[in-house]
């Protein structure tokens, strides 16, 4: 198991050194409250995000893998409302407008209702969750996220018995979001998970990473985080949370359903119909766009390392539930 369960480690102590204090000083050197003036990464240019300092507790759920680098983590992304480049979120994602925001919790559940995201900041207190990302292109990150378990959140809706599975969705404004008019999906954005895999303590509703709130191209305000899976199945930009009773149908199921699964676990035995998912390689500072190719390949991990999830799957045949 790579996941060190101590709640005596922050990322300080396992980011080398010269990472961490850039970091630390970047954040100082902020205040509370920062506008893109501020910011000394260039793909924020002709961005309208706010970033705003979050305070954490420690959290037990840490790697002792290398952080990727913040640069890095938020200029190589997946978010199809904004492009199908990975460097489209970072240029085109300044036109959502992260704040005001609701979540609206609605379905099989006795207490239906909509949050909006600043009780969601207080409704529990912020870990820094330092996870890794495996994307099913063969991509991978260590991030660390800000949130709390998901099952804080869906406590509070108080899903009935016929509650077997979640539902995430994802906000689909035209006016914000420029690739809407494409066909590469059918929208919104739609991904769920088992009421078990929602609710397992893993499961985390994000609210910022690396001390920040979320940037736009990684999902601003709130977004999904589920580790041991590929990640499209962690929704970015959430509206709305819903309880059924039948498994829903997700956005790369209807798109490719010989290529997407709706359990989507990181499986190294089985392989995408168009690449192998044995192995993968990290993202880092160096290893973004056509370098990204040159990175050195590693093993991947079953349930991307995150062998507590395990249990919920016994039984059940991987290779026919992928």
């Amino acid at each position: 198991m790579l996941i060190k369960k101590s709640s005596d480690i922050f990322s300080s102590e396992i980011t080398p050194e010269a990472l961490w204090q850039n970091r630390r000083q970047f954040l100082q050197s902020t205040g509370l409250a920062m506008g893109l003036s501020a910011l000394p990464f260039k793909s924020f240019a002709q961005s309208n995000i706010t970033l705003q300092k979050l305070s954490s507790v420690k959290s037990k759920y840490v790697t002792m893998e290398k952080i990727t680098p913040f640069e890095s983590a938020t200029t190589y992304n997946n978010y199809y409302e904004f492009g199908t480049d990975k460097a489209d979120p970072a240029k085109k994602a300044g036109t959502l407008i992260s704040r005001p925001w609701t979540v609206t919790l609605e379905g099989a559940c006795n207490k239906p209702h909509t949050i909006g995201i600043e009780e969601l900041l207080r409704l529990a207190p912020l870990e820094e969750r330092i996870y890794r990302l495996r994307c099913v292109e063969g991509w991978s990150m260590v991030i660390p996220w800000l949130g709390f378990s998901l099952s804080e959140l869906i406590k509070r809706a108080e899903p009935t018995g016929n509650a077997k599975f979640v539902e995430f969705i994802t906000l689909a404004d035209p006016k914000q979001m420029p690739n809407l008019k494409s066909s590469v999906l059918e929208w919104p954005y739609v991904e769920a998970l088992r009421m078990d895999e929602a609710m397992h303590p893993l499961t985390l509703l994000s609210l910022g990473s690396y001390g920040q709130t979320l940037t736009n191209q990684s999902g601003a305000p709130v977004r999904i985080v589920v580790p041991w899976k590929y990640g499209f199945k962690s929704g970015k930009s959430i509206v709305k949370i819903r309880f059924v009773e039948k498994q829903p149908k997700t956005s790369w199921e209807k798109a490719g359903p010989s290529e997407y699964g709706f359990y989507s676990n990181v499986n190294p035995a089985v392989d995408h119909p168009r690449w192998s998912q044995a192995t993968e390689r990290r993202i880092d500072a160096s290893s973004t766009g056509i370098n990204a190719f040159l990175t050195p390949k590693r093993k991947t991990l079953m349930f991307n390392g995150y062998e507590e999830v395990a249990s919920l799957y016994t039984g059940m045949d991987l290779r026919k539930f992928f």
